[in-house]
């Protein structure tokens, strides 16, 4: 369908508005049209925290992430499909807001848009403040990150050890299930390990600094599990003397805590 816009002006008796005379069919002298107010989208500028680039493609994907979800206070995208290239599963995106939202509707919704995978975060500040006190992950999680608004994280870690003791558990699965995980799923689990490393620790988790351990006390680069190259027998024995020593570390904080 063809569209044409023209300004209001003012007239004697009726205001009235212009179109060319050179025009396309269907708007000939005694056509009924629809006059409706054009509303111009206001300019999203995402705040970009510890990236460089962006394929162009991701940016526009982002922009329309936004533009969808505009009844956010604030929108963040994370995870792995702002690393280098395209080799993310799915687009993680955590909602800042006070409203109560299905996060499956908008899963499904945003996935039929861009028919990508989504997994939706509903979050309070207060909320997403809390977890990056308490929880290594959301500070892996948030280390770099696409925002609609500009955010301000100031807090210091909370050790909770029931829940890092959950967050363990997770990377167990990679020694009962080596042979069967996927490089991807292993990196997961292994970076998962590392994060609750730094944060018992009290060092600043970011990709670098977990790429640079998991070489560091692994004895394996990060690339290389990803694609599934690791040497099972070396790999191994330096990830259960790890998880080991977090492990009773943990457990002892789980006992002499109330």
């Amino acid at each position: 369908m063809v569209i044409l816009t023209g300004k209001i002006s003012k007239g004697t008796l009726m205001d009235q508005i212009y179109i060319p005379k050179e025009r396309p069919l269907g708007f000939e002298l005694g056509t009924p049209v629809v006059i409706k107010p054009v509303v111009e989208e206001e300019e999203i500028k995402p705040v970009y925290y510890n990236i460089d680039k962006l394929e162009s493609v991701k940016v526009m994907v982002i922009q329309k992430i936004f533009s969808e979800l505009n009844f956010a206070d604030n929108i963040i995208i994370t995870g792995s499909f702002l690393e280098k290239g395209f080799q993310f599963n799915d687009i993680d995106v955590i909602l800042i807001g006070d409203k109560k939202i299905d996060s499956n509707k908008i899963e499904t919704h945003l996935s039929k848009l861009f028919g990508l995978e989504f997994h939706i975060i509903l979050l309070d500040y207060n909320a997403l403040l809390k977890g990056l006190e308490t929880d290594p992950l959301y500070q892996a999680m948030l280390s770099r990150y696409v925002a609609k608004k500009r955010l301000i994280f100031r807090f210091k870690n909370k050790i909770n050890y029931k829940l890092l003791d959950l967050h363990l558990l997770k990377s167990k699965i990679l020694m009962e299930n080596f042979d069967y995980l996927t490089g991807n799923k292993k990196y997961d689990m292994t970076r998962n390990l590392i994060a609750i490393y730094l944060f018992l620790n009290n060092k600043k988790i970011n990709n670098e600094a977990i790429d640079f351990n998991i070489k560091n006390l692994l004895k394996e680069e990060s690339m290389n599990i990803k694609q599934n190259l690791v040497d099972k027998t070396i790999f191994l024995k330096e990830y259960k003397n790890l998880y080991k020593k977090l492990f009773e570390i943990i457990l002892k904080g789980i006992k002499n805590g109330p």
